[in-house]
């Protein structure tokens, strides 16, 4: 019974996350401010429970926690930004797919660093990329518009290693729900500030916008984060990673039935490349890579 309700929270979580990409990609609201409105939003409903259970450890987050927890924030708000960009001039299926590379990219840090993985983990890295490769160069044949969002998906999935990595070392000192409130926060006035020097609009849409943005926001930003975050306390954190991979396939789907968009088959084959590379790199790691709950 309890395998039975695992299975089905992974299911909840995976539909959850991979209704980001394509429902952003569908919304005509500027990508800096969908970014900055999905954090605000989940910033002010994590608020009633933040105040009257965690108000006191909150006064208490400052000094270098109070740093790490913003600096995550700041990581989180360049994820965001890049990332939700990228969805405006590439399909969601490459978005998607080079962005979760998060992972193998906190891997390579930790390489460089000298901390030592099996071949399989080495290999898994080889192969993520050289997917990246592939699916970019579909892309260039197809416009640099399409090239250019692939690199700056390249870049949020960077930032989301940063966020990933400095998170880990914040909540060794800051609850999950204190971190998050506090991140969120940080990220959303990060994006506004963006938002106001790039000239995007935060204001004026219509309500069909409106709705999308709050659809976004409960689904992808707090109901995959809150059941992943529940499911690493019961389930390996091998297998929470690995089902976490069945966003790609799943935003491409979703993404072809709500925005018709239909990867063409070499970019297909790249994107399984990337998934095999990256399931590679998670089932053979037994590296100190940090646990944490899905961005999108």
């Amino acid at each position: 019974m309890r395998q039975v309700r695992t299975l089905l929270l992974m299911a909840v979580g995976v539909v959850a996350v991979s209704l980001s990409g394509p429902l952003m990609a569908a919304m005509v609201v500027p990508p800096l401010a969908i970014s900055f409105w999905r954090n605000g939003f989940a910033t002010v409903l994590l608020a009633p429970g933040v105040v009257a259970r965690r108000r006191d450890e909150l006064v208490q987050v400052r000094g270098r926690s109070l740093g790490l927890v913003v600096g995550s924030g700041l990581a989180l708000a360049v994820h965001f930004g890049t990332w939700v960009t990228s969805l405006t001039l590439t399909s969601v299926a490459s978005a998607t797919a080079i962005v979760c590379l998060q992972v193998a990219w906190v891997v390579a840090w930790q390489l460089l660093q000298g901390v030592r993985f099996n071949r399989g983990v080495v290999a898994g890295l080889v192969l993520a990329f050289a997917g990246v490769l592939v699916v970019s160069g579909v892309d260039f044949s197809l416009s640099t518009r399409a090239l250019v969002g692939d690199l700056l998906a390249l870049v949020g999935g960077m930032a989301s290693a940063a966020y990933m990595l400095i998170g880990a070392r914040a909540r060794q000192t800051v609850s999950t729900t204190t971190y998050t409130f506090v991140c969120y926060g940080s990220c959303a006035l990060a994006l506004l500030v963006a938002c106001r020097v790039s000239g995007q609009a935060v204001l004026g849409y219509d309500v069909s916008q409106w709705a999308l943005l709050l659809v976004v926001t409960l689904t992808a930003q707090l109901m995959g984060h809150s059941v992943f975050n529940h499911l690493l306390a019961t389930t390996s954190p091998v297998l929470v990673s690995l089902a976490l991979l069945l966003e790609v396939p799943g935003a491409s789907l979703l993404a072809a039935a709500i925005l018709g968009q239909v990867p063409p088959a070499a970019a297909i084959v790249g994107l399984v490349v990337i998934l095999v590379g990256m399931a590679l790199v998670i089932v053979y790691n037994r590296g100190p890579v940090p646990e944490q709950a899905p961005l999108d």
